[in-house]
């Protein structure tokens, strides 16, 4: 494959007039094309009071696992949901993940596999359990940790600033409309939540993501560590239903779904 001057692979078409409308005053609407039709609602202006655009992605086996038991998940998606995961780190101004995803993971949660900027990197640990260890707080782009009022700890975690919020007593781990407000305060509109499933689930739980983006590999676990959590639902009717277009990205399918900031019945 060729590279750029950067290291990373070139643009295809129409990626680069996405790129121009990130950081658009007021949004924008993308032109048409396949690049456009899937990333075009991301840029377009935000509909919710908060002046936020949140979308969360998971990337999941065909049984509903994001990982297995012991935490394992490299690498359920393939090369093209790698891909996806990269530009939409570029198209938005904040990657958000959870305290799991880098105990596990340790990413770097930079644009490395694409052209594009990378994002802020946003770290939630409501209880400042990570250590300075890791690589989001030793280089790379800036990372802010958010955390509990009352959680120990001084004002860094290495080279990340730590921002304090209120927790959710309702839903656990810190309240999802106080990070929106925070972010939005440093002009940080366009969220991309990355992960991991807790993570994804309390945003959806809080009726706080615009869009969800689901991968589904073709693997089957048997086991595991599900996509979702939310409280039990009694009914099938209790479930959360919606409209969804899918992609390609082989060998992986790629659903594209507008959650418009709704509340999962079970969650209210």
């Amino acid at each position: 494959m060729d590279m750029t001057s950067e290291g990373r692979p070139p643009a295809p078409p129409g990626w680069a007039a996405l790129l121009a409308l990130r950081d658009a005053p007021g949004g924008a609407v993308p032109a048409a094309g396949p690049l456009a039709a899937l990333f075009g609602p991301l840029l377009a202006p935000p509909a919710a009071a908060d002046g936020c655009t949140v979308v969360g992605r998971l990337a999941q086996t065909l049984d509903g696992r994001i990982a297995t038991a012991s935490g394992s998940s490299q690498w359920i998606g393939g090369a093209g949901d790698l891909l996806h995961t990269h530009r939409l780190r570029a198209l938005c101004h904040a990657v958000v993940v959870g305290a799991g995803t880098v105990r596990h993971d340790d990413p770097r949660l930079t644009t490395r596999g694409c052209p594009g900027p990378d994002p802020v990197r946003v770290v939630l640990d409501t209880d400042r359990r990570l250590g300075a260890g890791y690589g989001v707080f030793r280089e790379g782009p800036p990372t802010l940790l958010l955390a509990a009022e009352d959680a120990p700890g001084g004002d860094r975690l290495g080279l990340a600033e730590v921002v304090r919020l209120p927790r959710d007593a309702a839903h656990g781990g810190l309240a999802v409309p106080a990070i929106l407000a925070a972010l939005a305060a440093r002009g940080l509109t366009r969220l991309f939540v990355e992960g991991g499933g807790v993570t994804v689930s309390r945003f959806l739980a809080a009726g706080c993501l615009d869009r969800l983006h689901v991968t589904v590999a073709p693997v089957l676990l048997g086991s595991g560590i599900p996509a979702f959590t939310l409280p039990e639902a009694a009914r099938i009717a209790d479930g959360l239903r919606f409209a969804w277009t899918v992609h390609d990205l082989a060998p992986d399918v790629l659903f594209d779904i507008a959650l418009d900031r709704v509340r999962p019945g079970v969650c209210s």
